[in-house]
């Protein structure tokens, strides 16, 4: 069988694959070629990550593909149900990037705190000749210690960045429709420690949190989770990080309530318009940005290769043992 991976994928997972008797290739298509490709090479397996589109007309141009893939969570960028129909399987990888993810929101977090995003960005050009006046722009920072976390969606990555603030001295309160933990498990120096956090309803975690952190899938009716109207509600000087989609916050509302002040700062992971976010998101000065790289960490990419051969392989046996 062939395998085709358009975002790349592991060394080790192709590899293993290889090993396998899949033939794995791994150059990246352009968008509008990707079909013709697919059906010249008679590919079998197509896996994706972010980058590559699998809508209804792939799925349609495409006969012979018999499973898709997606390195990562979310299926967003995968007709998932147009495929299902045409009786093409959809697996992803759930659990790989969780970690890093967590991760990146933590470093979004003590980066807003201290205004590192706003200091990074002057220091090379003002570092010699005003670095006094920086000094004191920027002395007054915040510890994240002490400080309450809220967390929309508290799935497996939501409760990742929860273990990590929790580590921090952090409060947690969380929303979610379908999570109820009372406590999280941390291993500290080999011993398990449980700690509570507290499920609240959407409108006590925005007038109490600090810190806001998404983790939500999109949206079916299409609304962002934060818009004008809870964006109003949210707690004078909180940060708010969002490494879910880029429709999980209204950006014009956002930007709004950043350049009044009410918000302290913001980080942005996602982007409506990727991957060409619009400029004026990009040269707010409030604004710590990242291109879509929660789960760009060897790591996490180390277990999507191999989360997805244990599913491929897994499917093939099924394909034998059913065909």
């Amino acid at each position: 069988m062939r395998v085709h991976a358009n975002d790349g994928i592991a060394a080790s997972a192709k590899q293993a694959l290889t090993e396998e008797g899949f033939t794995v290739t791994t150059e990246s298509i352009a968008q509008d070629q990707l079909t013709n490709y697919l059906n010249k090479e008679k590919v079998d397996v197509l896996l994706v990550r972010s980058a590559t589109k699998v809508r209804k007309d792939v799925i349609d141009a495409c006969p012979g593909l018999k499973l898709i893939g997606r390195g990562g969570v979310g299926l967003d960028n995968i007709d998932v149900a147009h495929a299902k129909s045409k009786g093409i399987p959809v697996i992803n990888t759930p659990a790989s990037s969780s970690i890093s993810v967590a991760e990146l929101v933590m470093a979004h977090l003590f980066t807003l705190m201290r205004s590192l995003h706003k200091a990074n960005r002057r220091m090379p050009n003002e570092g010699r000749s005003a670095f006094k006046e920086l000094k004191k722009e920027y002395e007054k920072g915040f510890e994240l210690r002490g400080k309450t976390l809220g967390v929309i969606g508290f799935g497996r990555i939501g409760q990742w960045t929860a273990r990590y603030a929790l580590g921090c001295g952090m409060r947690v309160i969380y929303v979610d429709n379908h999570a109820t933990a009372e406590a999280i498990e941390l291993e500290i120096s080999g011993a398990s420690v449980r700690v509570p956090v507290k499920m609240v309803e959407m409108k006590e975690l925005l007038e109490q949190a600090d810190a806001i952190s998404l983790h939500v899938p999109a949206q079916k009716d299409g609304k962002p989770v934060l818009g004008v109207d809870e964006l109003a509600l949210v707690k004078p000087g909180a940060v708010i990080v969002n490494t879910a989609r880029g429709g999980s916050i209204d950006e014009d509302a956002l930007l709004a309530a950043l350049r009044s002040g009410r918000i302290r700062g913001a980080a942005l992971d996602v982007f409506i318009n990727e991957p060409e976010p619009r400029v004026d998101l990009l040269q707010q000065p409030d604004l710590s940005l990242t291109p879509h790289i929660g789960a760009a960490t060897a790591e996490a990419q180390g277990r999507v290769g191999d989360e997805l051969v244990e599913q491929i392989v897994n499917w093939r046996s099924s394909v034998q043992v059913n065909g």
